[in-house]
């Protein structure tokens, strides 16, 4: 039995009350308030959903806890709201976890005493609903890691992280699209086209068919991070680089390494050699270090680390954990992204604020278009309020609740008997159950039991994946997946896995294309192109895909 891929209708000459250009965290999540608000909403993004910024971030859903140094208190005050109802509400995407903040006694430049630093952490919990979590009471074996050479300070804070913050787009996707509102990825803006001083639509052109057609739209929102020059610069409302411009791209890259023996199961907030806060975190099974910054004001399409930020990355990483016995060929990917920083030159990086800008047009003779310039994950949904409400819509601000604090396994033992549930009434193994439950949440029940009418989407997507074939038509039905790269590196992103391999490309590729009713010729084209696009972003060796 085969599950229809949905078509997608022409758009041309279709009128929209607000249109998104973006499809990142930002754009999906200012798409779903405008929808909520019962505007005709058109979100578009011309490669895939989260593809872009979202898909190469640090994936820390944070406070901004080194933000204090910088006085932007409002800023941190805002994030740690953000930060409860993000863990509030997404519980099965978004947890808290431990951070260790290690700082060289001798070297410490962030915050420059251990009373500054205990009152720093107090005034974080404190604004955070001063809710405590579990933290770890010994730290002897992590201590033992770290370079005998220094003196350090450890400090324990809770944060959180979002391992896959595509999964939270795919969420806010379906959502968007439940309201009735539309939805494109692979459709590019060529235009915004503008009459008597203000917005009228934009020319678009859908990537997948080469169709190019107009939509009206009375309202425009420019969500697009790091590429938001290059489009008002295709309709000549400003410049795409250099004086004038909105964004002064910022490059971070991050290295994934394999656990070690020893690696400790929080995260760790340091300073590196030059001073710049460094994170290796617990990842997918795996340790994610990062970040750099460096001045890019190319292409983002083409973003790429650098020889000498992998090394700066891995030379850090080494100081500070020199008994982790990992070498530089031990790195598995590396991947970077443009952070879409305010266009501020002459000015330290670590200087620049965090805090997002919603810039209008309308003296630029578009009225009705504004930019998102900044932004990060944490506070997505309070940049989506108050871009709407720049719209001139009504947005109520969430209720701020504080609950009694969950026990310390709460969201666990949640989970697991969700979890329990779905395996039981769906028919499938608990691990199974179990994954699908930590990715999909709500909608776990609805795509176990899938399977009991067509038993080929149990199958795993490849031999050592609890997740299964079920998880791919989802993705294809329900959140706008176009490709096999879609399903395996955004919506069901195993190929993101330390086990990923040729094999499994194959494995998957085969299994979803029978679901989904692809030729031969077809799942091969897409299996090819996956690999393809996985290299690109990830940058793992060749022979790692098959790909010579």
């Amino acid at each position: 039995m085969q599950v229809s891929s949905p078509g997608r209708a022409s758009l041309s000459g279709q009128s929209f009350d607000v249109l998104v250009i973006g499809g990142g965290i930002n754009g999906i999540a200012i798409a779903r308030e405008c929808a909520r608000a019962g505007k005709r909403t058109l979100v578009v993004e011309q490669n895939d959903f989260a593809s872009g910024t979202t898909s190469r971030s640090t994936r820390i859903i944070h406070g901004g806890l080194r933000y204090l140094e910088h006085g932007e208190i409002s800023l941190v005050r805002e994030s740690l709201r953000e930060r409860e109802r993000l863990l509030r509400h997404s519980p099965h995407l978004v947890k808290s976890l431990e951070f260790l903040l290690v700082l060289s006694n001798a070297e410490r430049s962030v915050l420059r005493s251990g009373l500054a630093i205990r009152t720093g952490l107090w005034l974080y919990h404190q604004w955070a609903g001063g809710q405590r979590r579990r933290t770890s009471a010994d730290l002897h074996d992590f201590e033992s890691q770290l370079d005998a050479g220094r003196s350090w300070s450890i400090y324990s804070y809770q944060d959180g992280q979002c391992e896959f913050p595509e999964r939270l787009i795919a969420e806010w996707l379906a959502e968007v699209l439940a309201t009735g509102a539309d939805a494109r990825n692979y459709t590019q803006v060529l235009q915004i086209l503008c009459s008597n001083g203000r917005v009228r639509g934009a020319r678009l052109r859908d990537k997948t068919s080469g169709e190019e057609f107009e939509v009206s739209a009375r309202q425009i929102v420019n969500a697009t991070g790091p590429w938001a020059d290059f489009v008002v610069a295709a309709s000549g409302l400003g410049p795409k680089t250099g004086p004038g411009a909105m964004v002064g791209g910022v490059r971070g890259s991050h290295l994934v390494l394999p656990r070690f023996a020893g690696a400790p199961s929080q995260a760790i907030y340091t300073e590196a050699l030059d001073q710049r806060p460094f994170f290796v975190l617990p990842w997918n099974g795996q340790t994610l270090v990062g970040t750099t910054e460096v001045a890019d004001t190319a292409d983002p399409e083409n973003v790429e680390s650098s020889a000498s930020e992998i090394d700066y990355l891995f030379d850090n990483f080494s100081r500070l954990l020199p008994h982790a016995g990992l070498m530089k060929a031990d790195i598995r990917y590396t991947f970077a992204g443009i952070r879409p920083l305010p266009f501020s030159p002459g000015t330290k990086f670590s200087a620049v604020t965090r805090r997002h800008i919603i810039h209008d047009h309308k003296d630029d003779g578009a009225e009705g278009l504004v930019s998102i310039i900044g932004g990060k994950l944490t506070t997505a949904v309070s940049l989506a309020r108050e871009t709407a409400r720049k719209l001139g819509l009504f947005v109520p601000e969430p209720a701020t609740i504080y609950v009694a604090p969950a026990p310390e396994d709460g969201v666990e033992s949640f989970l697991k008997q969700w979890a329990q549930m779905v395996a039981c009434k769906a028919s499938i193994s608990e691990p199974c159950a179990q994954a699908i439950a930590e990715w999909h949440g709500g909608r776990a029940l609805a795509i176990a039991c899938s399977t009991s009418h067509n038993h080929s989407l149990a199958a795993p997507l490849c031999d050592h994946s609890n997740h299964i074939v079920a998880e791919a038509v989802e993705a294809v039905v329900h959140e706008c997946a176009v490709t096999l790269a879609d399903v395996l590196l955004r919506r069901v992103p195993v190929a993101l896995g330390a086990c990923w391999s040729e094999s499994c490309s194959s494995q998957a590729a085969a299994r979803i294309g029978a679901a989904l009713g692809w030729s031969q010729s077809k799942t091969q084209k897409e299996r090819e192109s996956f690999e393809e696009e996985r290299y690109r972003l990830l940058h793992p060796k060749r022979e790692r895909v098959g790909v010579t």
